[in-house]
């Protein structure tokens, strides 16, 4: 890696830093603590090699070594590359020791992409103790629930005491809120040994607003020519800063052994290089583990529905976070139709038609929410594993005014079904921390930067929603919560005492079971289902068939809507149920009776 400081064989410690703009830079080596002040115990100028590049070799420095840079003009800054920030981002980095750790399962390779089941977490309130640790303590629940991977929402380095993860602005750091390097590594470890994969989210559109010293000695690294909604884009055009991110996951999966990276926002990258930069990340990335006999897992979110960037499992990117289908549904349970929701609200069966058997809705049609721009590519000859369907995840309850579930907009029956479908469904599914016992607690939005930010802040917030229904008054929207408060990220925590209750431990045992309906029943499926028919019925009625080469195919039987629908008689399984909701569904169905509201009858039909 170029980038952070490496080993010496004779010991000692080389450390790099790319600082074009700067016409001297300084390494410090500091001692000290936080709470009693740090000293500079010694100063290195470093040795310009050409490039931008500084470099200094200091023979005593190893692991626990606390070392910064010293600008020109007197600034001292970190290592964009630390690997950690025992004191926040404006803190020295520590020197730590890649190879120390002691993997207990390093037999671990992974499991193929078609047997994942997501389950989408905020490493600071998935726990009461909001630490690495945390989640390792929760690990056989998860185990014994019967999702098969971890997604860690990002834990970049990131300002202050709480943040959602899209503020990091130390890529290599696991922040310190969470606990070190070590307990990240020992978490991974665990989970692996309860044959639990774990992701990492990855944000590499954008640096957060506090903490990024880049642009003090680095201004190259951005292409002031071109905007995002964060200020100057990064500039992938520059092979220093391609080197920055390729390596940035290279050392993630290499590293700290994560099974996969969901890549946040990629429609944000602007990149107009011969070779996009997600295109080179692919390559790289499977070129550097062929041959390791390791399942490695990539995952885009990408607004943009651009097919080209999926393919089959382990050639390209694995799949992608399919937004179509969150939108849909959520349209279905709540009637909402306003924000993006409106280019959903006409047609939504024939919408869910579309994505259960081509993937995307928007292919290249015009999206109202965009002012009639296009978006979109055609996906139907894509994988049915390249979309990673969900209901419910921390952008479509945390970016709700007051970060409320599904479960508070929507009737219960229609939550049932939607989970129904959702789960059984022979793509990848995701759950959101929580959903699994029905939760209620909210996901609210929350940040901890400095003061000069908190107003704009604040306002940025409260103005996001004054076009939103119930928010459009603006003593409403001063009752948003404030993203600063304490209670806002306190009151964002699971509440796992909640399982103590019947309703929620009947729901937690009722998704086990679907999840292993779907372990033995579907799973196996997976790689042989092709090609995918939808029949409409009645106002929310629909039967889609994924058609099985090898046997039986795989039907489910819906009506997504509150009153009675009548099927047409061949709509009827002909073979075993495999679940259906509510109970009297099956029945109706094989008798020609009305659908019930709200019902999801899965079976194998021939």
């Amino acid at each position: 890696m170029p980038f952070g400081p490496r080993p010496l064989a004779g010991g000692g410690m080389a450390f790099s830093v790319w600082a074009p703009d700067a016409d001297a830079i300084a390494l410090e080596i500091v001692t000290g603590t936080e709470a009693h002040g740090l000293t500079v115990a010694e100063s290195h100028p470093m040795t310009a090699e050409g490039g931008g590049w500084w470099r200094a070799v200091v023979p005593d420095a190893g692991p626990g070594t606390l070392y910064r840079f010293r600008l020109p003009d007197g600034l001292a800054v970190p290592d964009p590359a630390s690997r950690w920030q025992p004191f926040d981002v404006h803190g020295p980095s520590r020197v730590e020791d890649p190879g120390a750790f002691a993997w207990r399962h390093e037999d671990w390779r992974g499991r193929p992409w078609h047997e994942t089941v997501l389950y989408e977490l905020h490493p600071g309130t998935f726990s009461r103790e909001g630490t690495f640790a945390g989640i390792e303590a929760r690990l056989d629940h998860l185990a014994d629930l019967g999702v098969t991977a971890i997604e860690l929402m990002p834990v970049a380095d990131f300002p202050g005491r709480w943040n959602w993860g899209y503020d990091g602005v130390l890529l290599f750091a696991p922040d310190s809120t969470y606990g070190t390097p070590d307990d990240l590594k020992r978490l991974i470890d665990a989970a692996h040994g309860r044959g639990l994969m774990v992701f990492l989210d990855v944000v590499y559109n954008h640096f957060g607003p506090e903490g990024n010293y880049l642009h003090c000695y680095a201004t190259s690294f951005f292409d002031p020519e071109v905007h995002t909604p964060w200020g100057a884009a990064i500039d992938f055009a520059r092979p220093e800063v391609r080197d920055f991110y390729v390596h940035n996951v290279l050392f993630w999966l290499e590293e700290y052994r994560f099974d996969g990276l969901r890549f946040d926002a990629v429609h944000a990258i602007e990149d107009s290089s011969s070779e996009h930069i997600l295109d080179e990340i692919a390559r790289r990335v499977r070129a550097h583990f062929a041959g390791s006999g390791r399942h490695v897992h990539l995952v885009l979110e990408n607004d943009d529905n651009a097919a080209r960037f999926l393919g089959p499992p382990g050639a390209r990117y694995d799949a992608q976070w399919n937004d179509d289908y969150h939108h849909i549904i959520h349209h279905l349970l709540t009637g909402e139709a306003h924000g993006y929701y409106e280019d959903y609200a006409d047609d939504p069966m024939d919408r869910l038609a579309r994505c259960l058997t081509e993937g995307f809705d928007y292919q290249g049609t015009a999206s109202a929410h965009r002012d009639g721009a296009a978006r979109g590519t055609p996906s139907a000859d894509l994988p049915v594993t390249a979309f990673v369907d969900f209901i419910q995840n921390h952008d479509q309850i945390g970016n709700r005014a007051v970060g409320d579930r599904l479960t508070a907009l929507a009737p219960d029956a229609a939550v049932v079904a939607a989970l129904a479908l959702l789960l059984l469904a022979p793509r990848p599914p995701m759950l959101f921390m929580g959903e699994e016992w029905s939760s209620r607690q909210p996901f609210l939005f929350h940040v901890d930067f400095g003061e000069d930010l908190r107003e704009p802040v604040r306002e940025g917030r409260r103005g996001e929603f004054a076009r939103f229904p119930g928010f459009s008054d603006p003593d409403a929207r001063a009752r948003i919560p404030d993203p600063f408060a304490r209670e806002t990220f306190t009151d964002s925590r699971l509440d796992w005492e909640t399982l103590e209750a019947e309703d929620h431990a009947t729901r937690l045992r009722w998704i086990k079971g679907l999840l292993e309906t779907r372990r033995t029943a579907v799973t196996p499926l997976l790689p042989t289902l092709r090609p995918v028919t939808a029949e409409r019925f009645g106002a929310r009625g629909l039967r889609v068939t994924w058609h099985d080469q090898a046997g039986p195919h795989l039907v489910v039987v819906m009506n997504l809507g509150p009153d009675p629908v009548d099927p047409p008689v061949p709509h009827r399984p002909t073979g075993p149920a495999l679940m259906a909701v509510p109970d009297e569904a099956l029945a109706a169905l094989r008798n020609g009776d009305p659908l019930p509201p709200w019902s999801v009858v899965w079976a194998r039909s021939a």
